[in-house]
This record gives structure tokens, C-alpha cells and sequence, in this order.
């Protein structure tokens, strides 16, 4: 007779390898950097609420609103069958038809705005809005900007999911550094600076998605991405699903994870994505000392409900092609136990029922991830009915949150001036401007990656033809074309013009998910094109837009090229937005969040090491750490008129203050909930317009110290603020708060540090303020970073 169990498991294996993916014949994710889906993945599904009060559900725990939400959760997974719960680990799930628990979607997107949303051809859920990529919001330094986006952003997705056409699950935000300037997703973060700028921009990211730190009723759930190491697509055919990066525990702590402790700790994140790459031999989707030991153990991840889901088909990728795993029942075995959830991909799904068979994992081991998952809905309101928090937003709370037009805002806001001779903004004598290149009639481009329907995309020619200029419109060259067919009319538009306004760069032709930059330049003959404009002996003004930086180096040094603007990708509005500062309408306060390397740079050493330190042909990485001189440096941004900024003593801040670490340390705190949180100072300047022109003003703070083991790093970012519009000859208060944590180094074992001796704060890179302070005591170990062990060991 035939033993069941092996019949079973026989038959489970046929199936499921025929379906897991889409692939017909082999494909080698050594290379291949895009994965194949199934059609299950990618499925954006109608959605509708369980019927708590006649349903078949009515009279279960789930629906009971006193009950806690973990309780709730896990009363409706008991109810599953053993099928109807593997059938629920993956992101399409088909809910339980017999307990009337309907499909659900975790795989929604709101980088940017609403994206896998079921959007109507016309009429009411048509649009969403679409804000800037955020490392062109990031560049605003604001703070409150960043929250109030991700709010919009929550607020349209829940009247969408009210409307069924979005899910309450998000896979945002994007939180990796962006360390390789030639990284294609390097447009979805905000910027280089992991420790402090990357974790400020994931708490208030998170938190205005989610709808405040830790709320009772969650809004969205957000979900930080991607944990870790992950920041290249598919360099010198070097896939992202294959990459398996060498990363020290020195490096993981100090650039690699801190955004995910904040998330985590502080932000108090419902979500994170494990990514497709291995770090140090682990691919991170099974990798239980990422999952485990530091987001559960170490950082308080989730307390009790927290999930973390697969990076799409991330789990298939631990057997291929990381061969970490045997098969796919394998891989699907090693993740879930080493903590991942939920599978974005079918490997759970079809590939479970083997590894339960196969004595790999237990019916408890499943139900822990479905329920960490339901218990998110449960906070979320899903079976709460019309008494939900958020259950009456509807289409006009969409109209309204865009009628704010915060995307306008956040685009000028971030819009970065590199260099400027005077000619912006264009003086009122300029009636006719020749608009010129690949980018003046952007649309679609404008929104980058990961975008929806918008209401409307104004690109620069609209917005300008909008205005009192003449325009005179040109195509002049694409973004990676080296045809010079469209040359002859470009000099025509520039002939017949007053001023010349050459919008280029790269876009997401060149910088994409999935495909990384092999060089820094200019694309194509872009640059050919500016020289011959910048022969016309008018006004020239040059857009450089894109994610990514790209060596403006003779554009610096060509005197004829009188003024560039970093314009990013702008979303929306970015025509107006782009218009506004260009005219004078609005005055640039934007910083770069990413250094522009000169071309070489890429030439270097190779993108695939992560070694942030300088050694060997690696010159260091990030500002940083960066040896060499940068064309613009990171926290870059000039204005229209001049800023003087002079310090203001207080009680606990004049220069040469002492302070000793232990009592830092031990100090109460009430307020915050970490004692790292805990400002030991108010850096506080008064910031004068000396200048004509109304403006706001922004600004970075930096430290620098030799307090510690070499080597040194150059400085890093310790506070950041903006400013509203500060008129002619008045003045401004800035006070920037530095807490004890951001002055810590980490040491070779990954953990923090607090190191006694001298230390500086500096105000911008033109340090206009410099105030010093010393550290005494002895040294204290501020995060002890714990031991790299794997519970999941991988085949052999």
C-alpha cells in the first residue's frame, strides 16, 4: 500500500514547482535582475470588509471589539484549516471563502503616493496625488513636510480601501542608504545619510502613514524596507536577487541597519521587508540574526504583532539562486522559521504543505506569521465595521488632501540651486525664454517609480507656456541619445530667445529598479548641447534632474553656464514648481542629500564593496567617509539672497563646554522614552537675511571629532532644520537639538559608543558656526551590538 504521507508530499512537490513561477525554462538570478512573478503576485484584487455583524464570523472572537487585538487574530487563524492557512501565508491571499473572510492584498505601494491601487477610468477613485520621489522631498530639510505627506498619502489610501480599491498594508518606506551613487533606486530614499538623516526621515515617514507613534487605531501600516544591505539592482550584471555582499558587523551597525532601528524602536513600525540580496552568506529573507536577534530581540520590533514580509519572491530567491536552501520547500522551511512572515511571491503557498510534511515546520510555526499579520488588521479596523476610525473617509477626502497641493510644495521646497552667477532668478527684463531638452515636456518622468493615476501632470513647457514668457520649445536631444538631429532647432529656440533653459539629465531610462548606472557622466550628447548653448552668450540656466547625481563638472566650470538647479524627480507639479524658482515666484532652499562625485569615482573600485572606510583602491563612501573632493558635496544649496548666522549661548550651549558622559547618561528623562533621544544641547543660531530677497533658509549640522580609535570620519550629520521665509533684514531663531546619540562612534564589534574628548559642531559644510564642546569620563557603551549567530543554517 502506498504510504500517504509520501504520496502526498510527491504529488505537493509537482504541483508546486509547476507553479511557483512563471519561468518555462531556467533563468540565472545571478544575472536576471527582475523576478517572474506570477500572475497571483502581481494581482491587484477587488477588496471588501468581513461581515461582523451577520456574517459567519459575527459570533467569533475576532469580532469582538473589547477583546485584545492578538486574541482576536488568533481565535479566527484557529478556525483555518491547514490548506486555508498555507493559502493565506502569501500577499494575494484568497481569505476563507466558508467563514466569509474575504481576499486580501498585502502588496500595496505608497512611496510617493497611492500605487497597485484599483484606480476608475473616470469619476470618483480616479487619482491620487503624486508628491515628489522623496529624496527630492527629503532635500527640503523639512521635517514636518515629510509627515504631512505620508498623512495625505494614509488618508487617500484609506478612503481608497473603504472604496475596496486599496489595501491597509503599504511597502513603504524605502529607508536604505543611498551609498552608491550609481544605485537605480537611489530616487525611492532620502539620501545618503543612514544614521541620522534616513532614520529621521523613516520616523516621520512611518509615523504619518501610520497614523502617530504606536496609535491605538493604526491608520496604514507601514513597512520599512529593505532589511538589509540592499542598495544595487544589477551592476556589472550583479543581480540584486543574487548579490551576496560582504558587510563587517562595524558597518552593518553604522550605515546598514540604524534606519531600521529607528523604524523599529522608536517609530514603532508594524512592518519590515526582508530584502533578495545575502549578507555575509545569509540570504537576509532567511536570515534569523537580522529577523530575530536584532529587529525582535534587540530593537523591540512589533512587540508582539509586528510582521515582516518577503521582498517579492525573495523567498524563491533563497533557493535560487542563493542554493542557501536545497528546493523551494526548503527555502520556504529555512524563512519562516527564521522569521519571515508573509511571502510576497507563491513559494509559501505552494510550497508549504511540503515543508509541514517533510517535519520542516509545524502548524504553529505557520499560524505565528498569518496571525501577526491578521492581528494587524484587527488594529487596522478591518472587522470593526463602520464604527472603524477611518472607516468614513471617502473620494472627497481625496479632493481635499490634494487640493492642499503639498506635492507643489514639497517639489519647491526640495528644488536645489548648485550654482548661480546672479542670472536666477531671471531678471523681469527676460521676456522670452528657448526651453530645451529631453526634460522640458516631461510628464510621466516627473513621478519616477512606483506612481498611480495623478490628478494632473503639469511639466515645465506647460507651466511655462502657463506664464507671461514666450516660449520657444525645443526637443534638442533624448536623454541617452548621440543624435545631433534636433541640435539645429534647439539653436533656433535659443536664437529667437532672451535666456536659454536646458532641462536634462537622467531618468528612469537610465536609473530603475533593477538597473543600477555603469558611469556618472552625462548621458548621451547632452553635454555637446549645453557647450553649443552656452555659446549663444545669453542667459543659460541648466536643470539637472534625476534620483541620482551626474558629474556637472565642466557645466561648474564653464562660465558661460550661469546658474544649475537639482530639480529631482517633482511629481505633479513639478512644472510650476521648477517655473516658480526659476522666475523668482519662490526662493530655492534645498539641499543635496547625496554627494556628486566627479565621473572617476565610478571607476574606482567596484559598487559591489560595501566597505564604507577608505582601503585599497576605495577611495571611502558617502561624505562621510569620502577622500577624495567631491563636484558638489553632500549639503549643498545655495539661495537668492545672503544669510549671516551667529550662535546664541544659552545655559547648555557655549562654546567649550564639558560634559561629562556618565551623568549624560544616567540623567532622567522624562519625555523620552530612550535616554539616546535626550538632547544634551541646543545648538541655537540667529539666522539674518542680509541680503533683497525673501527666503527660506535651511541648514545641516555637523560634528567632527578625533575622540575615539582611528580612523576618523570626516564629520556626520548630527541635526537638520528649515526655516519659513525670512524677509530682508530680518532675522530668525534656529535651535537645532543634538541628542547623546548622535554623537556616538561605533566601534569594530558594532557597538555604539560614546567616546570622551574634543568634538565640534559645525553649522553647513561653509561651517559659519563652529561651537566646541569635550566629552569627560570614561568611555560608555551606549547599544551593545549583539553576537552575528545564524539559528537557520544553510545546505551544505
Amino acid at each position: 500500500m502506498v504510504n500517504l504521507r509520501s504520496l502526498l508530499t510527491v504529488v505537493a512537490i509537482l504541483v508546486s514547482t509547476a507553479l511557483a513561477q512563471d519561468n518555462t525554462t531556467y533563468v540565472n538570478y545571478d544575472i536576471v535582475s527582475q523576478p517572474n512573478l506570477t500572475p497571483q503576485t502581481v494581482a491587484t484584487i477587488n477588496l471588501s470588509f468581513p461581515d461582523c455583524s451577520n456574517g459567519p464570523l459575527s459570533s467569533n472572537l475576532v469580532c469582538n471589539m473589547s477583546a485584545g487585538y492578538m486574541e482576536r487574530a488568533a481565535s479566527l487563524i484557529s478556525l483555518f484549516t491547514l490548506e486555508e492557512l498555507i493559502n493565506n501565508t502569501g500577499n494575494t491571499a484568497p481569505g476563507v471563502p466558508r467563514l466569509g473572510l474575504p481576499p486580501y492584498q498585502v502588496w500595496n505601494e505608497a512611496l510617493h503616493g497611492l500605487d497597485r491601487a484599483n484606480f476608475t477610468l473616470s469619476g470618483d477613485y480616479m487619482y491620487a496625488t503624486s508628491f515628489p520621489q522623496p529624496i527630492l522631498s527629503m532635500a527640503s530639510m523639512n521635517r514636518s513636510l515629510i509627515n504631512q505627506i505620508a498623512s495625505i498619502i494614509s488618508t487617500q489610501g484609506r478612503a481608497f480601501n473603504n472604496a475596496g480599491r486599496y489595501g491597509l498594508d503599504s511597502y513603504a518606506p524605502n529607508i536604505n542608504g543611498f551609498r552608491s551613487p550609481l544605485w537605480g533606486r537611489g530616487q525611492e530614499t532620502p539620501g545618503e545619510d543612514a544614521f541620522f538623516l534616513s532614520s529621521a526621515y523613516a520616523y516621520e515617514y512611518i509615523t504619518g502613514l501610520q497614523g502617530g507613534v504606536g496609535p491605538e487605531h493604526l491608520k496604514l501600516v507601514a513597512t520599512a524596507k529593505h532589511f538589509a544591505g540592499y542598495d544595487l539592482e544589477n551592476w556589472d550584471n550583479h543581480s540584486r536577487l543574487g548579490n551576496d555582499l560582504t558587510i563587517t558587523q562595524q558597518d552593518l551597525s553604522d550605515y546598514y541597519t540604524p534606519q531600521f532601528l529607528t523604524a523599529s524602536r522608536y517609530a514603532k513600525v508594524h512592518s519590515v521587508m526582508c530584502s533578495y540580496n545575502a549578507v555575509n552568506g545569509v540570504p537576509s529573507c532567511s536570515n534569523s540574526f537580522f529577523m530575530q536577534t536584532l529587529l525582535r530581540d534587540t530593537w523591540e520590533f512589533g512587540s508582539r504583532d509586528g510582521y515582516i514580509s518577503s521582498d517579492c519572491d525573495a523567498v524563491y530567491n533563497v533557493f535560487n539562486p542563493h542554493m542557501y536552501a536545497l528546493n523551494q520547500s526548503g527555502a520556504a522551511a529555512d524563512s519562516l522559521r527564521a522569521g519571515t512572515d508573509i511571502n510576497c511571491g507563491t513559494t509559501y503557498q505552494y510550497h508549504l504543505n511540503v515543508s509541514f510534511y517533510d517535519g520542516y515546520v509545524s502548524r504553529d510555526d505557520i499560524e505565528q506569521g498569518v496571525t501577526r499579520l491578521y492581528s494587524n488588521l484587527v488594529r487596522l479596523g478591518y472587522f470593526d465595521g463602520n464604527s472603524s476610525e477611518y472607516r468614513q473617509l471617502t473620494w472627497s477626502d481625496v479632493v481635499s488632501t490634494d487640493s492642499q497641493n503639498i506635492s507643489y510644495e514639497a517639489a519647491v521646497e526640495g528644488i536645489t540651486l548648485l550654482k548661480n552667477d546672479g542670472t536666477l532668478p531671471l531678471s523681469s527684463s527676460i521676456r522670452s525664454i528657448a526651453l530645451i531638452g529631453p526634460w522640458a515636456n516631461a510628464t510621466v518622468q516627473m513621478q519616477g517609480n512606483y506612481y498611480g493615476t495623478p490628478p494632473y501632470l503639469i511639466s515645465p513647457l506647460a507651466a511655462a507656456q502657463a506664464s507671461n514668457l514666450t516660449v520657444n520649445y525645443a526637443f534638442g536631444t533624448n536623454i541617452s541619445s548621440n543624435s545631433t538631429a534636433d541640435f539645429a532647432g534647439a539653436m533656433s529656440a535659443a536664437n529667437m530667445s532672451d535666456a536659454i533653459i536646458f532641462a536634462g539629465g537622467i531618468d528612469n531610462t537610465i536609473e530603475a529598479e533593477g538597473m543600477d548606472r555603469m558611469n556618472l557622466t552625462w548621458p548621451g550628447n547632452q553635454l555637446t548641447l549645453i557647450q553649443q548653448l552656452s555659446t549663444m552668450g545669453k542667459p543659460l540656466v541648466v536643470l539637472q534632474m534625476g534620483g541620482g547625481q551626474v558629474d556637472d563638472s565642466t557645466l561648474k566650470a564653464n562660465p558661460d553656464v550661469n546658474s544649475i538647479l537639482w530639480g529631482g524627480y517633482p511629481g505633479q507639479s513639478g512644472g510650476p514648481a521648477l517655473l516658480d524658482i526659476i522666475t523668482g515666484a519662490r526662493a530655492p532652499a534645498g539641499r543635496l542629500v547625496s554627494t556628486q562625485y566627479p565621473a572617476a569615482y565610478a571607476l574606482e573600485f567596484p559598487a559591489t564593496d560595501l566597505s564604507l572606510r577608505p582601503n585599497g583602491s576605495n577611495p571611502g563612501q558617502t561624505y562621510i567617509w569620502y577622500t577624495g573632493t567631491p563636484v558638489y558635496e553632500f549639503g549643498t544649496g545655495l539661495f537668492y539672497t545672503n544669510f549671516s548666522e551667529s550662535a546664541v549661548s544659552s545655559a547648555n550651549m557655549t562654546n567649550g563646554s564639558t560634559y561629562n558622559i556618565v551623568d549624560l547618561l544616567s540623567q532622567s528623562h522624562a519625555g523620552y522614552e530612550y535616554i539616546e533621544l535626550v538632547p544634551f544641547m541646543n545648538f541655537t543660531v540667529m539666522v539674518t537675511n542680509t541680503g533683497s530677497t525673501a527666503s527660506d533658509y535651511s541648514a545641516m549640522l555637523f560634528v567632527n571629532t578625533t575622540a575615539g580609535p582611528a580612523p576618523y570620519p570626516n564629520k556626520w550629520l548630527v541635526g537638520f532644520d528649515r526655516l519659513p521665509s525670512i524677509a530682508p533684514g530680518s532675522s530668525a531663531m534656529m535651535t537645532i537639538p543634538v541628542p547623546i546619540g548622535a554623537v556616538s562612534r561605533t566601534e569594530a564589534s558594532g557597538s555604539k559608543v560614546v567616546y570622551p574628548g574634543q568634538y565640534q559642531l559645525a553649522l553647513n559644510n561653509e561651517r559659519s558656526v563652529v561651537m566646541s564642546f569635550t566629552l569627560t569620563g570614561n568611555q560608555t557603551t551606549l547599544e551593545e551590538w549583539p553576537l552575528a549567530e545564524q539559528q537557520i543554517l544553510g545546505a551544505s
